[in-house]
């Protein structure tokens, strides 16, 4: 992988569309995690105004450590990065009430409200993005957006821009490595951290990205039948999750009306 020509493509990507846009750079929620490490480093590279803005929500303290550990690090390499917190657990606390929440005997509640996390994200991104003239930067990668759908739509899924899209989970790791972020994000278990109890990628996925990236790479290639043991595990996972991800991978449906009636 050349990561230096990876790096340039994508700081440069990132420069012309912010220009061409006029505006003043980019927003980016960090979460702690490599995905948003990787991109809000490309873009302080660019130069641009760059706002992190890390939003806990009964967050682990670890994930926020390595949070302002990334934050820190950024801030006295790139003059032109700032760095704020805001706390959406009350807003958070106070949507459980009003929806009245009761994810015990309704067990898909508890996966909504989880999302809820993830719009309440997006919506404070989009608040600080337009308040300061910059666009909100996705930190999705491949497997993630393209593959099995592993994001919140209009939460983490609602974005201006996706400079890391094309990229594998592992490639990410790579870039990580190359642009020498903190040993603790380049170490970080991938977890979505809209649960209260700890929940790892894997461990809802059910399979590794490595695992996923492997399916996704021949997809459209391979069959079932081509696969046996745990290729025919993963595949089976990647086959179900990328099918019940088309609302969120195709764009939105439009239902076009004929001219003659108009």
């Amino acid at each position: 992988m050349q990561t230096e020509k990876i790096t340039e493509k994508i700081v440069s990507w990132l420069k012309d569309y912010a220009l061409k846009a006029n505006v003043k750079g980019y927003v980016i929620g960090v979460s702690g995690g490599v995905d948003s490490a990787v991109v809000s480093t490309l873009c302080a590279m660019t130069g641009l105004k760059v706002l992190m803005i890390e939003m806990p929500i009964r967050q682990k303290e670890a994930e926020v450590s390595r949070a302002w550990e990334h934050m820190n690090q950024l801030k006295e390499r790139f003059e032109n990065v700032e760095a704020i917190s805001v706390n959406l657990t009350p807003a958070f606390e106070e949507l459980y009430k009003t929806f009245n929440v009761n994810d015990t005997e309704f067990p898909a509640e508890k996966l909504a409200f989880a999302n809820t996390r993830s719009r309440l994200r997006m919506l404070t991104l989009y608040y600080y993005g337009q308040i300061n003239g910059l666009l909100v930067c996705g930190t999705g990668n491949k497997v993630e957006d393209f593959g099995v759908g592993f994001y919140t739509k209009y939460g983490d899924g609602g974005v201006d821009v996706s400079p890391i899209a094309d990229l594998y989970k592992t490639e990410v790791y790579a870039l990580a490595k190359s642009l020498d972020l903190v040993e603790s994000i380049q170490n970080a278990i991938p977890t979505d951290g809209l649960w209260d109890v700890d929940r790892t990628d894997e461990q809802q996925i059910g399979a590794t990205y490595p695992e996923l990236e492997k399916i996704q790479k021949e997809w459209g290639t391979k069959t079932e039948a081509d696969y046996s043991g745990r290729d025919l595990e993963v595949f089976k996972i990647f086959s179900r999750m990328n099918k019940a991800a088309q609302h969120k991978i195709q764009p939105i449906p439009v239902c076009d009306i004929p001219e003659e009636w108009r």
